[in-house]
C-alpha cells in the first residue's frame, strides 16, 4: 500500500510514521515544508495543479494530513489549518490515484460541552475559539469533498514528545525546575479544567487503522475518561519523584500569576499568561469512543500515568 503522509514531522506525524513504517505492506512518502521531507511542498502556498501532478506520478493509495498548526492568529491558522486542506482535496478531485484521505482533526471542533457529559460525533461543533473554527472549516471541506475520506477529531494528545508550552508540558517544565532548585512548593494555578487525554502513540494506531478501513465520515480518537489537569499534575509529580507540595492558586491565573511554576518573585511588569487551555472547549471535555472501537476496531491501549511518565522522562533530560 502507497502512503503519502503530509507532516510527518509534527508532534502527531512523527508517530504515524514510526507506525506505517512498522508495517511491511506499506510504502511511505513523506511530504512537507522541511528539508528531510521526501518531497517538499507548502500546501498553504502552493497550488493544488502541482500538487495534483504528484499525485499522478506517485499514485498513492491513502493520503494521510497530520500537517496544521496550533497557534497563530486566525489568519495563519486558517491557511494552515483550512487552505492546505482546501488544496488537498482540490488536488484529490483532480487526481486519478483514487486516493482514500485520512484528515486529522480535533477536538477543540466541538467547543464547550456539558460537564459529566461524553461528546459524540453527532454533537453540533461550536468552536470556542479561532484554532477550532479553521480545523471545523478543514473537516466540513473533507465530508464535503465527495472523496473516500475519514475525520479523525483527536482530543487531548499526550505521551512522548508532548510540546513543552503545552499543559503537560509546562507542568512537566515546572517539576524540573522545582527539583532542580530543591523548592519544596510548586504554586500552579489554573488546573481545574477537565480534558480527554490519548497518548500520541494510541493517536498513530488509529491512523493506521483508519488507513486501512472503509469508514467515512468523522470518528472520535480519545480514551473516552475527563481527568482533571490538578489530577494529572499529582500522577506527574508522583512519576517524577517530587517530595514537595503542590500548591494550587485559586482561580485562573491572572496578570500576577503564571499558569504552571509560578516564580517566588513577581516582575514588576508581568505580561498577562493566557489561560492554560486556551483551546474554547471550557471546563469539560470527553469523547464518547464507541464510533472508534465498532468502526475501526480501535480502543486505547496506553495509561495516562505511563503517557506522563514519558513526558516526565523527556523533561528530566532537558538541560
Amino acid at each position: 500500500m502507497r502512503v503519502l503522509l503530509i507532516g510527518a514531522n509534527g508532534y502527531l506525524g512523527r508517530f504515524v510514521a514510526d507506525r506505517l513504517l512498522a508495517d511491511p505492506a506499506v510504502q511511505l512518502t513523506a511530504l512537507g515544508r522541511g528539508d528531510d521531507a521526501d518531497v517538499r511542498f507548502d500546501l498553504a502556498s502552493g497550488s493544488p495543479g502541482a500538487l495534483t501532478r504528484f499525485l499522478d506520478a506517485v499514485h498513492p493509495g491513502v493520503v494521510i494530513n497530520c500537517a496544521g498548526a496550533i497557534r497563530g492568529g486566525a489568519r495563519e491558522l486558517t491557511r494552515q489549518n483550512t487552505v492546505a486542506v482546501a488544496t488537498i482535496c482540490e488536488a484529490l478531485r483532480r487526481s486519478g490515484c483514487g486516493a482514500r484521505l485520512v484528515q486529522i482533526g480535533c477536538g477543540a471542533e466541538y467547543g464547550p460541552s456539558q460537564p459529566g457529559s461524553s461528546t459524540a460525533e453527532d454533537a453540533v461543533p461550536r468552536p470556542g475559539g479561532p484554532y477550532g473554527v479553521s480545523k471545523l472549516a478543514a473537516t466540513e471541506l473533507v465530508l464535503g469533498s465527495g472523496l473516500d475520506a475519514v475525520v479523525l477529531r483527536v482530543f487531548s494528545p499526550a505521551g512522548p514528545g508532548t510540546p513543552a508550552g503545552s499543559p503537560l508540558g509546562r507542568l512537566a517544565e515546572g517539576l524540573r525546575r522545582a527539583m532542580q532548585a530543591s523548592d519544596g512548593e510548586l504554586k500552579l494555578g489554573g488546573l481545574g479544567v477537565q480534558r480527554d487525554f490519548i497518548d500520541v502513540r494510541d493517536v498513530a494506531r488509529a491512523v493506521h487503522a483508519a488507513s486501512l478501513s472503509a469508514a467515512q465520515g468523522v470518528i472520535n480518537i480519545g480514551s473516552g475518561r475527563a481527568v482533571r489537569l490538578r489530577d494529572a499534575a499529582a500522577v506527574l509529580a508522583r512519576v517524577a519523584g517530587y517530595g514537595g507540595n503542590l500548591h494550587e492558586l485559586d482561580g485562573p491565573p491572572g496578570p500576577m500569576r503564571t499558569a504552571i511554576g509560578h516564580p517566588r518573585t513577581e516582575p514588576e511588569h508581568p505580561a498577562p499568561v493566557a489561560y492554560p487551555y486556551p483551546d474554547g472547549c471550557g471546563s469539560w471535555q470527553q469523547a464518547d469512543v464507541r464510533t472508534a472501537r465498532d468502526r475501526l476496531g480501535w480502543r486505547p491501549r496506553i495509561s495516562l500515568e505511563e503517557s506522563l511518565a514519558d513526558i516526565w522522562m523527556e523533561a528530566a533530560c532537558r538541560i
